[in-house]
């Protein structure tokens, strides 16, 4: 469990705390407020920071112990570096570095004078990414540990975790920064929530208890339906089911809900994760060596669940349905053999030669049923479905595919805006061709080469021609991703920001 973070804002002018972060911009600009604290202390702030060299570059630090005549222990310099150049992603990034550099001296108390000289955003929208980026690097996983060696480590929590950790951000106006930070609070929760989902070993999380815990969220005013064997074999969604066969842990399907439009009648935007909890490849088994992450393959259910939690949580105006196809890819007696056909939702016939190709099978029915009950405005899948989308992208970029520009650039657009990556990948005729099968309508292997762009065209065959869709290969990104200022778990809960962002740039102002 990760240790709590206790946020409180408060003015400028209010006594700081023992262990105190402050900000200086390119060249040692100094804020007004911490100009303030370098008056006070007779210039010690200044010259210490220049005998040590220190250029105020962006995620740059100086520590000065004990400064004189300042009522702290500690004051931690952060260099902002261009602060006119900074996004609100780069000011949560930053939040996150700081927070780190406040963690590595072991404080359980800290303050933050969160003053920049020099920035374009309003100063409550600055602090409250900076505690938006303090709250992401605080997460952590440890739920599993126990306390070894006579250390304070124990039931999952870190050194203290009792007490948990206060920070005090000082700002202009804490009122209107605590209001910006309750949209960002929200949408935190939904990223540790899908973090926590990928980070737990199958063992404790298959399809029934994964749908137990999206089950809780009705808590939260989301409506949750779960559909069991029984009711998914009703609407013969038999693609998924054939994966899940192989497994004694028997599959569901999890939709989610949040009418927050005003009309209730809007037609609602559309998530689908693949929720392939451990997936083991299946008679066509996948190599040992690193197979122990295959617990994190329901990453895009994971993020779709994150992204519901945090629209829930936020009330955010829109309608929004997410829908979750969770199984286990297991090989067995009963678990589906190359060369056999299935008969998808969409009435199409599938011929599966690698039953590693998994994912694919358990988007086609959910994409169809997504379609077919809910008449979706669009429809965007997430899924951790190829590895070959990390030979084109490496781990920063996921790849997007779509069938409508317009929703692609929104898409672009919200990346550019969370720090999210994504990049357009073709999906044109000549993959969709690779697709066709010589036994059945289509086949869930397309060759060697272009993988992900394959895989793409697969899923768009379960796609309405009137439906604008895209279609996030998140596989990079979503699990063992690059670690960076405001997510250090193997987890990183990728795609809740990026989706957010693109509601709230998009479709939120039109239902209000």
């Amino acid at each position: 469990m990760t240790t709590p973070l206790d946020i409180t804002f408060v003015r400028l002018d209010a006594a700081p705390a023992a262990t105190c972060a402050a900000f200086a911009a390119s060249d040692l600009t100094l804020s007004p407020a911490v100009q303030a604290l370098n008056t006070k202390s007779n210039g010690f702030v200044l010259k210490a920071a220049e005998a040590a060299e220190f250029k105020a570059k962006a995620k740059s630090s100086i520590e000065i112990l004990v400064p004189q005549k300042l009522d702290i222990q500690r004051l931690i310099l952060i260099g902002v570096g261009k602060a006119g150049e900074h996004n609100e992603s780069d000011w949560a990034s930053l939040g996150g570095y700081t927070f780190g550099q406040i963690t590595a001296r072991k404080a359980r108390e800290a303050s933050l004078i969160a003053e920049v000289t020099g920035a374009d955003q309003k100063p409550e929208i600055v602090a409250a990414n900076l505690a938006y980026g303090a709250m992401l690097r605080n997460y952590s996983f440890k739920k599993y540990l126990t306390k070894k060696n006579g250390d304070d480590t124990a039931n999952g929590a870190d050194a203290g975790a009792e007490r948990g950790i206060k920070l005090t951000i000082h700002c202009a106006d804490p009122d209107k920064a605590r209001a910006a930070f309750e949209t960002k609070r929200a949408i935190a929760t939904g990223i540790c929530f899908a973090r926590d989902l990928v980070n737990e070993p199958a063992n404790i999380l298959g399809p029934v208890e994964f749908a137990d815990r999206v089950k809780e969220l009705e808590s939260i005013g989301l409506e949750v339906e779960i559909l069991d064997v029984e009711a998914l074999t009703a609407l013969n969604m038999n693609t998924l089911l054939s994966v899940a066969q192989g497994s004694v842990r028997p599959a569901r399907v999890a939709i989610m809900q949040w009418n927050g439009a005003k009309s209730k009648r809007a037609k609602p935007l559309a998530f689908v994760g693949k929720g392939v909890v451990f997936d083991t490849g299946g008679i066509s088994i996948k190599p040992a060596a690193g197979m122990e992450d295959m617990k994190g393959d329901m990453g895009g259910a994971a993020a779709v669940t994150g992204l519901m939690v945090a629209l829930a949580e936020r009330k955010a105006p829109v309608n929004a349905v997410g829908i979750l196809g969770i199984v286990e890819n297991m090989p067995s007696g009963s678990a589906i053999r190359p060369g056999d056909i299935v008969v998808s939702m969409s009435g199409q016939t599938v011929e599966n030669l690698n039953t590693d190709a998994e994912g694919r099978l358990v988007l086609a029915d959910v994409l169809w049923y997504a379609q077919e009950r809910f008449k979706p405005r669009l429809i965007i899948d997430l899924a951790t479905l190829t590895g070959a989308i990390m030979i084109a992208l490496g781990k920063d970029f996921a790849g997007l595919f779509a069938n409508d520009d317009k929703l692609a650039d929104q898409l672009i657009a919200a990346s550019k805006t969370s720090g999210e990556k994504v990049w357009r990948m073709p999906l044109d005729k000549a993959y969709d061709k690779l697709m066709d099968s010589k036994n059945a309508d289509v086949k869930n292997m397309g060759g060697r080469w272009g993988g992900a762009c394959t895989a793409a065209a697969f899923l768009n065959r379960f796609i309405k021609k009137d439906v604008p869709w895209a279609h996030l290969d998140i596989a990079g990104t979503a699990m063992d991703a690059p670690k960076n200022e405001i997510s250090t778990s193997w987890a990183s809960g990728w795609g809740v920001q990026l989706l957010d962002r693109f509601i709230a740039d998009n479709y939120e102002k039109a239902e209000k």
